[in-house]
C-alpha cells in the first residue's frame, strides 16, 4: 500500500510539473480556471505572425501561464496584442493588427464576445457612464482619420465614433472626463484631447512633443510625460513633464528634460516614478525640479507600474523571443523576482 501511495504522489506531481511549465504554440497549456490574484501581462508578438498573447503570473511569482486567451478558448489570440482594460467581471483585450477586441471574463478568460467592426488600428481603452472609450489611429498615412469609438457595452458593440486629432494613444479617465494622449502615430503630435462623455465635446491641451504616458495623483491632477522628438526626425526636442489642472483642464507646472533626454513610462505609488536611459528616477509629489540620480539602475523597460509599493516592470528582451516580467521592492529598491512572458510584453495588469 505504501508504495502504491507513493507512485500515485510521484505521478500526480509529475503531472503538476507539465502542467505548470511553459510550452509552445502548437499546444494547450493546462488551464489555471481561475486568474484573479496576480497580474494579466500583455505580449504583443512579432507584427504580422498573429502570435499575441496574454501571460497571467500569480502575486507570488509562483505560477505563471503563457498563451491564457489560447489554453482556455482553444484559439489564437491575434495579432499585436495591444492592451487590457477592466470593466465589473469582464476583460477588454485590444488586438491591435487584428483590428478587434476580445472579451472575456477576467477570472476564467473565457470568450464573452468579440468586436470586430468600427474599429481601425485600435490601441487603449477606458471606461466611463457605462461606456467604453477606444483610442483608434485609422490609416496610419492619414492624419485626418483618427477617432475614438464608444463602445456599448451591453451589446458590445460600437455604437458611435468621436473624431480627434492624430495619433490618440494612452486615454485615462477620472470619473468626469477622458483625457486622451496624442503621440501622434507615425508621426508627432503635443497634445491631450478632453472628451466630456455627456456631450463628446473636444477640447485640447498643449503639452510637450510626443506624450507617452499619464496618471493622476491622489489629489486629481494629471501628470503627462512627453518622451520628446526623436533624433532620427533631425527635429529632436527634449521630454517634458506637465501637470494639468483637471478643474481648469490648464497645465499649472512644467518640468523640461534636456534635448536628447527621452523619459517614458510614468507611473504614480505616492511618488511619480518613470524611465530615462536605462534608469528609473523618482519624483515626489510637489517637487519643483527634477530628480539627477536614479532610484533604480540598468532595466529596460516596454511599460512600468507600482501596485502594494512595489514596482513592476516588462522588458521585451531581444523583441523576437520571450521578454521578462521584473518587480522591486521600492522601500529597499532591490530586485524581488524575476519571471519569463511572452513575446514582446508591453502592459501590466492587477487583476485584483
Amino acid at each position: 500500500m505504501k508504495i502504491k501511495n507513493n507512485l500515485v504522489l510521484a505521478l500526480s506531481l509529475l503531472v503538476l510539473s507539465f502542467s505548470c511549465s511553459s510550452d509552445d504554440d502548437n499546444h494547450q497549456q493546462e488551464p489555471q480556471g481561475a486568474y484573479e490574484d496576480g497580474m494579466l501581462i500583455t505580449n504583443e508578438g512579432n507584427f504580422g505572425q498573429g502570435n499575441g498573447s496574454v501571460t497571467y503570473v500569480s502575486d507570488d511569482f509562483s505560477y505563471t501561464e503563457q498563451k491564457v486567451f489560447f489554453n482556455v478558448n482553444g484559439t489564437l489570440l491575434g495579432d499585436t496584442a495591444q492592451s487590457i482594460g477592466f470593466y465589473d467581471d469582464l476583460a477588454y483585450i485590444v488586438v491591435n493588427n487584428s483590428q478587434k477586441i476580445e472579451v472575456v471574463n477576467r477570472y476564467t478568460f473565457q470568450s464573452v464576445a468579440t468586436i470586430d467592426s468600427g474599429l481601425s488600428n485600435p490601441r487603449y481603452i477606458t471606461f466611463l457612464s457605462g461606456k467604453g472609450y477606444v483610442t483608434n489611429w485609422g490609416d496610419g498615412s492619414n492624419p485626418e482619420d483618427d477617432f475614438v469609438a464608444v463602445i456599448n457595452l451591453e451589446t458590445n458593440t460600437v455604437s458611435s465614433t468621436i473624431p480627434v486629432e492624430e495619433g490618440p494613444e494612452r486615454i485615462v479617465t477620472n470619473g468626469t472626463s477622458i483625457y486622451v494622449a496624442h503621440q501622434g502615430g507615425y508621426g508627432q503630435n503635443n497634445i491631450i484631447s478632453v472628451i466630456k462623455p455627456n456631450s463628446d465635446e473636444v477640447e485640447t491641451i498643449t503639452v510637450g512633443d510626443v506624450p507617452n504616458s499619464m496618471v493622476f495623483d491622489n489629489q486629481g491632477s494629471l501628470y503627462v510625460l512627453s518622451g520628446g522628438i526623436p533624433a532620427w526626425t533631425e527635429n529632436e526636442t527634449g521630454g517634458q513633464l506637465d501637470v494639468i489642472n483637471t478643474s481648469s483642464n490648464t497645465v499649472s507646472a512644467t518640468f523640461g528634460f534636456d534635448d536628447n533626454e527621452h523619459p517614458s513610462n510614468l507611473t504614480y505609488g505616492e511618488s511619480l516614478y518613470y524611465t530615462l536611459n536605462g534608469g528609473v528616477y523618482k519624483l515626489a509629489v510637489g517637487s519643483e525640479e527634477l530628480p539627477t540620480t536614479p532610484e533604480i539602475e540598468v532595466v529596460n523597460f516596454n511599460y512600468m507600474a507600482i501596485h502594494n509599493n512595489v514596482l513592476y516592470g516588462v522588458d521585451a528582451g531581444d523583441y523576437t523571443s520571450n521578454g521578462t516580467l521584473q518587480s522591486f521592492d521600492l522601500e529597499t529598491n532591490a530586485l524581488k523576482h524575476s519571471k519569463e512572458v511572452g513575446i514582446i510584453p508591453s502592459g501590466i495588469y492587477f487583476n485584483d
